[in-house]
């Protein structure tokens, strides 16, 4: 099985999707691992980074974005396959081959109203279970890009998930965001909450003293695993931040010390994995509440996801009626492996 780490803090501005892109293409190209990016933010930057942005558009018109897979199976109590809903071929480095993305829409706030409104958390909570599980079947990492702040999504996520990753800049802001995280989860954790694996200091300036003050108060905290490896503040990182098609090198995107700080940060992120995968299985989480509407928000996915062939209709949250999604180019799902077996699984079907 798979892992997923939840990415998220409650400050915004603290590089975050940045560094979701920036471990995924690492992860691909550096360690050749299969990864599955989550676009879980309305703002959907990490889908913007990782594709063109009339490709998104093509998604979104065709009803292929987490807010879509949600509204069908939560609200509208259907079970399409996760898979459908998986955009391939996606990063613009040339040597990244196994990144995968489910891309967000900036509607997502309507879909966390609705379900409150109509009070579905039992049904989205083991919605994200169902999909986390089975993904980590096919997925050597899932990454989760949370948008700041506790929304109703973020927070089952946190709970879903195996691993929580909160990065931060080292000021006083953002390690108050923080510190809002580590307080949330030791007052609501009784109901299962992910694994802390460790605090990323980002956009860290050398030069200024208050900076490299703060980051040795987070350092000197245990609790935080801040990992020993902070990305650099550099001005060329934010052209990472552009798709850049068709194609660049890993190197041309993720220059200098800023290219090696991510991959010592990815490093260090596969050993911590490593030591929690070697570790004695945990207990099964509790079960969501209700454990009547289940049966709705828990599909059995098939095997593979035949490309071009969704297996039910999506909705739009508020629509009121089921639409049949039109085809669009690139949104079509992966035939994707699963991973115990020996075949590689990063073909774009």
């Amino acid at each position: 099985m798979g892992q997923s780490i939840a990415v998220m803090n409650t400050k915004g501005g603290v590089g975050k999707s940045t560094l979701v892109m920036a471990l995924a293409e690492t992860l691909s190209a550096y360690h050749g691992k299969t990864v599955l990016v989550i676009d879980s933010d309305s703002q959907t930057s990490i889908s913007i980074m990782l594709m063109a942005r009339e490709r998104w558009e093509g998604l979104e018109q065709a009803r292929r974005t987490l807010v879509d897979y949600l509204t069908n199976v939560v609200l509208a109590g259907t079970s399409p396959d996760w898979k459908s809903f998986v955009a391939t071929g996606v990063s613009d480095v040339d040597d990244v081959d196994s990144v995968y993305l489910i891309p967000s829409h900036m509607e997502l706030p309507l879909l966390e109203r609705e379900i409150s409104a109509k009070d579905r958390h039992a049904q989205l909570r083991r919605a994200i279970r169902a999909l986390l599980q089975d993904a980590k079947r096919y997925f050597d990492v899932v990454l989760i890009d949370c948008p700041p702040g506790l929304s109703v999504l973020t927070e089952t996520w946190l709970r879903e998930a195996d691993f929580y990753l909160p990065p931060t800049k080292p000021d006083y802001l953002a390690v108050r965001g923080l510190a809002v995280l580590g307080n949330f989860k030791d007052q609501h954790s009784g109901d299962g909450f992910a694994e802390n694996i460790g605090v990323v200091v980002n956009l860290k300036d050398d030069s200024i003293a208050s900076e490299e003050e703060w980051h040795a108060r987070l350092a000197a905290d245990p609790t935080n695993r801040v990992f020993s490896t902070a990305i650099p503040r550099r001005t060329y990182i934010q052209r990472a931040a552009d798709f850049d098609p068709p194609t660049r090198s890993y190197a041309a995107k993720y220059p200098g010390d800023s290219g090696l700080a991510f991959r010592q940060v990815t490093q260090e992120l596969l050993g911590r994995l490593a030591e929690a995968r070697a570790r004695p299985q945990a207990p099964t989480r509790a079960e969501p509440s209700r454990p009547e509407e289940a049966g709705s928000a828990n599909p059995s996915p098939a095997a593979t996801a035949p490309a071009g062939a969704p297996s039910a209709p999506s909705v739009r949250t508020g629509a009121g009626q089921a639409a049949a999604p039109a085809p669009a180019s690139g949104a079509t799902g992966p035939v994707l492996v699963e991973r115990a077996s020996p075949q590689r699984k990063t073909g774009v079907a």
